[in-house]
């Protein structure tokens, strides 16, 4: 019969609790500002985080659609004239595309105008190295945009939602020590409450988090890709051949061209 009385001292006090409405509508409404502003803050965090990760991971599916079908134009096309022409009609709507575009177009304006600005100095090859560092560049900054709030995110939701429990069980403290009930029933339910903004800040970091590694590994695979794209492309306007043709620059002048551009990503 002992166990039997002991259960039924431990579930009275939960019963209570739930017949009296603890709970996270409770917990808001006997939140004060700092509190409801932590909360304000969580929701916020959340808000953004999600609109970033489905707003990147479409432009990302988007991307990696057209890539591959620039790609497959590109490296199937006759001439840099079918290519330049395919560019000029329906426009460089990928990262190849863009830099296949300006790399080609710094070419033409080169040999057509020469070096007629400081930017445009040196040989036709050296110009054109400078627009694809250029070009690599800019997609490079175009890709991360949005990943430092999402890191900013995932380091700091959980501590905010931690600082919540911390002010909500300081208060639920101070409120049991003025009315003189210390017992279990009633410590339990506005501590239970408080650790609710812990959970919101885990649920808050870790979608920012796993999102933040996908995306970052995404375009390290896709950077990696453009500087091998790159090197082709350059090769291909100083020689009029790809790599495979066994028509490529000499070992020192390819070793040269390359060098530059890897420098833009370390």
């Amino acid at each position: 019969m002992e166990p039997v009385s002991t259960s039924a001292a431990v579930v009275a006090p939960v019963a209570e609790a739930v017949q009296a409405g603890v709970g996270f509508g409770h917990f808001i409404a006997q939140s004060d500002a700092v509190g409801k502003t932590l909360l304000a803050v969580l929701v916020l965090m959340s808000v953004a985080s999600w609109a970033l990760i489905l707003i990147k991971g479409l432009t990302q599916l988007i991307r990696q659609r057209r890539s591959g079908q620039f790609l497959n134009f590109f490296w199937n096309a006759r001439s840099l004239d079918e290519v330049s022409a395919e560019i000029q009609t329906h426009g460089a709507r990928d990262p190849f595309g863009h830099l296949a575009a300006h790399a080609i177009h710094a070419q033409a304006h080169h040999a057509r105008y020469g070096a007629a600005k400081l930017q445009e100095a040196g040989t036709s090859q050296e110009f054109v190295t400078r627009t694809i560092k250029k070009v690599l560049d800019e997609e490079t900054t175009r890709l991360e945009n949005g990943l430092t709030t999402l890191a900013t995110i995932g380091a700091t939701a959980p501590f905010v939602g931690l600082f919540g429990t911390v002010w909500g069980v300081y208060h639920a403290l101070l409120a049991i020590g003025m009315s003189g009930a210390g017992t279990l029933d009633k410590v339990a339910g506005p501590v239970g409450e408080a650790l609710i903004m812990t959970g919101i800040g885990l649920a808050v970091a870790i979608p920012a988090v796993m999102a933040y590694n996908a995306i970052s590994r995404s375009n390290r695979v896709l950077n990696a890709r453009l500087d091998a794209f790159a090197f082709e492309l350059l090769t291909f306007l100083s020689t009029g051949s790809t790599l495979a043709s066994g028509q490529a620059v000499r070992p020192a002048e390819a070793a040269a061209d390359v060098r530059p551009l890897r420098a833009a990503h370390t």
